[in-house]
């Protein structure tokens, strides 16, 4: 039998006899059925990429870990939504963007999101602080707490993690 399949088989079990279960897991934590239902579904298709499902001893440990992180990322996405929606409340009547730039302004942020999902905090934070507010790198080293060798260690994961994104 080749991979493919294996992993196949491997994840169409996983889902039949784990995919209830963390639904309702999901559904504890998001109070959303819709919510929950599009979670679980993004853990499955994130868990078909995983080299650890041939080797699960714990299924629901694992799908656990990666629902996890995928709810973190929607809760870190739905923060960053609403500062951006209560900085334009800020904004004089007179300078508020058309409903397209908001859309736009959105979808960028949410392509940003997903280019940046799967690094660690600090090095995300760093990239942001440098590519979309413009600080150098001795600025970020400041800001963050951290050395300028460490910023620019950083930095230099955050690229090539964002160019092996692109590349796939």
């Amino acid at each position: 039998m080749n991979r493919s399949v294996d992993t196949n088989t491997i994840v169409a079990d996983l889902y039949s006899d784990h995919h209830r279960w963390l639904r309702a897991w999901l559904y504890r934590r998001l109070n959303c059925p819709d919510d929950a239902a599009d979670l679980a579904q993004d853990t499955f298709v994130r868990a078909m990429g995983s080299s650890a499902l041939p080797a699960l001893e714990e299924p629901r440990a694992f799908l656990a870990t990666v629902a996890r992180r995928l709810l973190s990322n929607l809760f870190r996405r739905r923060a960053l939504e609403q500062a951006y929606l209560e900085a334009l409340g800020r904004l004089p009547e007179c300078c508020m963007p058309s409903v397209e730039d908001v859309l736009l302004v959105r979808e960028a942020l949410a392509q940003i999101d997903r280019l940046l999902d799967g690094l660690p905090t600090r090095a995300r934070h760093a990239f942001i602080l440098h590519r979309l507010e413009g600080m150098s790198q001795p600025m970020i080293a400041t800001q963050l707490g951290v050395s300028l060798a460490t910023v620019e260690r950083d930095l230099r994961r955050a690229f090539l993690h964002c160019l092996s994104v692109e590349a796939e």
